[in-house]
């Protein structure tokens, strides 16, 4: 699966690895039921509910997208504690290289696995990749029963508001969470 990325992108997200039906048809957050893609419109950082063949107009709106671990897995848990630690190095490299504003990990799990920090929460972290400022967000898994989809939004959007982005959904008052 290829990385959505440009230099000095508004954020960053960083799934924690691609599923297997996302990686056999090569594109992010396939599955019929993900909830990557509501989440991320209901939360305003989308005019509307992208189809994961429309991954890369994330960078018209200065988003891209990764992954920390590439093997693709059923299910995140399948990952070692190795590979999670490795995949954090290489993602600290990509960061280095195209400087994001923020880097949003999505699963607090993989964060503290993978970059040491066992007491880190969903939120903003103290810990920077040079200048670039780390928030954790919500495996938007389905599997996640803790976070169902609108609390979900309401998390990706403290990211927005807290990165200074336009809240650029189309929903009415009731779903907006600007």
């Amino acid at each position: 699966m290829k990385d959505i990325l440009a230099p000095e992108l508004d954020v960053l997200f960083c799934g924690i690895n691609p599923g297997l039906s996302s990686a056999a048809v090569g594109l992010p957050f396939a599955t019929r039921g993900s909830r990557w893609w509501p989440a991320l419109h209901r939360s305003g950082f989308t005019p509307r509910v992208l189809a994961p063949a429309e991954a890369d107009r994330l960078l018209t709106w200065g988003l891209g997208l990764t992954t920390m671990v590439r093997r693709p897995t059923t299910k995140a848990a399948e990952l070692t504690q190795a590979e999670l630690r490795t995949g954090a190095t290489e993602l600290t490299e990509r960061v280095y290289t195209w400087r994001p504003r923020w880097l949003a990990v999505l699963g607090v799990t993989a964060f503290r696995a993978g970059y040491q920090q066992p007491d880190a929460m969903v939120g903003p972290q103290d810990l920077r990749i040079g200048e670039t400022r780390l928030w954790v967000l919500p495996n938007p898994s389905g599997l996640n029963a803790h976070y169902p989809p609108q609390r979900l939004a309401e998390e990706f959007a403290r990211l927005r508001r807290a990165a200074g982005l336009p809240d650029r959904s189309l929903a009415g008052p009731q779903q907006n969470l600007a």
